[in-house]
């Protein structure tokens, strides 16, 4: 159980140092990013270890990395700037 969630833990560090290091330009700061990554990993963790039970290893590090994902999208700002468009005249 403690290497599960200390993989969770590191799995969600990966996945926001990656996108750290992929997207600068679209995340605001880093140790921000880093911990969203990590919560989310954690809570991705608890919710399938909770549904599924013990012994599902595999499976509760594929949703601990679904949730961390998820998680690390909803910092995303956009890539340009948003253009009022004019109507037609």
């Amino acid at each position: 159980m403690i290497l599960e969630v200390l993989g969770s833990a590191v799995f969600g560090l990966v996945l926001a140092w990656a996108a750290v290091n992929r997207l600068s330009h679209r995340l605001p700061i880093r140790t921000l990013v880093l911990a969203t990554g990590v919560a989310g990993a954690l809570f991705g963790d608890f919710v399938t270890h909770s549904a599924l039970g013990p012994d599902t290893v595999l499976p509760s590090l594929l949703g601990a990395g679904i949730v961390s994902a998820a998680s690390l999208s909803l910092l995303l700002r956009p890539a340009g700037r948003l253009r009022r468009q004019s109507a037609p005249a």
